[in-house]
């Protein structure tokens, strides 16, 4: 197992005082830490209050038996958070080695990435590499930024990143946002439609903050028309079944419902407005960090997948 590893490296490469401060971080708790360090908890205290004495002010205010993060605490949180993050995948890549363990790759990506074209990415990748373990965490747009800027994943997947020092954006692809329509709903037989149309009709929007509602919204006020009324969700699959049911108009790329476009039950019909924004499919990693083994393999076969699922026209 890769975690007694993890533990030992961290003892030998940071020493006792910034382990034992995350580990306590985790519990709020010395005597949970404790446990979980399996030492005594006046160790654990003790290299707590070293550090205290070292940084000049509390890290914790003390409440009973449980602790509280204080200011200079959060910021030292973060840092160890960070530092013992980045130690997972270089134990996982010493594992490798070792041969106890081929690898680690840490993927976020948003909802509608991971009903159609993670599932494919993971599926390759495990049939060349079955022993490289993969963790993926499904976020909103923002949080998968954010977990990529951390350093808590290696990889992202998501739409309309933010520029930020912190992130690079390695792959991307413009997709086009439709109408998602019953089959036999009015507007399933045009080649194309503009918002204005759809208004005819009950609609379902994404909640603000999610990319395609941002794109919707600039459209309506292009317009200047106003849905009268509308289901609002920050579900994509909860939007794209509410479609089936009939009269709602939906919106939203094709990744996500690949099956329901398959088979008919439900039909994309391109926006035609002029000047609406697309949605930028995005593949983040972080700027100042190399890829390691694991996940630089993972990002090789995602481009593969990607240029065979969305090929450039």
């Amino acid at each position: 197992m890769v975690a007694p590893f993890r533990d030992k490296l961290a003892r030998a490469l940071y020493g006792p005082a910034l382990y034992y401060f995350a580990a306590v971080c985790e519990s709020l708790s010395i005597r949970a830490a404790a446990r979980r360090l399996n030492i005594a908890s006046s160790a654990v205290n003790r290299q707590i209050l070293q550090l205290e004495e070292t940084i000049g002010g509390p890290l914790f205010e003390r409440q009973g038996r449980t602790l509280r993060l204080l200011p200079m605490g959060e910021i030292l949180a973060r840092h160890a958070r960070m530092t013992l993050g980045d130690l997972d995948a270089t134990a996982a890549d010493m594992d490798a080695v070792q041969g106890l363990r081929r690898g680690l790759v840490r993927v976020a990506c948003v909802e509608s990435i991971a009903s159609d074209l993670l599932p494919a990415i993971v599926a390759e990748f495990a049939r060349r590499f079955p022993l490289i373990h993969v963790a993926v965490t499904v976020e909103s747009s923002s949080a998968v930024t954010g977990l990529v800027a951390r350093g808590e994943v290696e990889i992202g997947l998501t739409f309309n990143p933010p520029k930020q020092t912190q992130l690079s954006v390695a792959l991307a692809r413009d997709l086009p946002i439709g109408a998602v329509v019953a089959r036999d709903h009015p507007l399933a037989g045009r080649a194309g439609v503009t918002v204005a149309d759809c208004l005819d009709y009950p609609l379902v929007l994404p909640t603000k903050g999610m990319s395609i509602r941002d794109a919707l919204d600039a459209a309506f006020a292009a317009t200047g028309l106003v849905p009268r009324s509308f289901v609002e969700a920050n579900l994509l699959r909860f939007m794209a079944t509410l479609a089936l049911q009939g009269r709602f108009v939906a919106f939203q790329t094709r990744l996500g419902i690949a099956r329901q476009l398959a088979d008919g039950s439900l039909v994309f019909v391109p926006l035609a407005d002029a000047g609406l924004p697309v949605d930028r499919l995005a593949v983040v990693t972080r700027t100042d960090a190399t890829l390691r083994l694991a996940p630089a393999i993972f990002f090789d076969v995602s481009r593969q997948v990607l240029a065979e699922m969305l090929p450039l026209d």
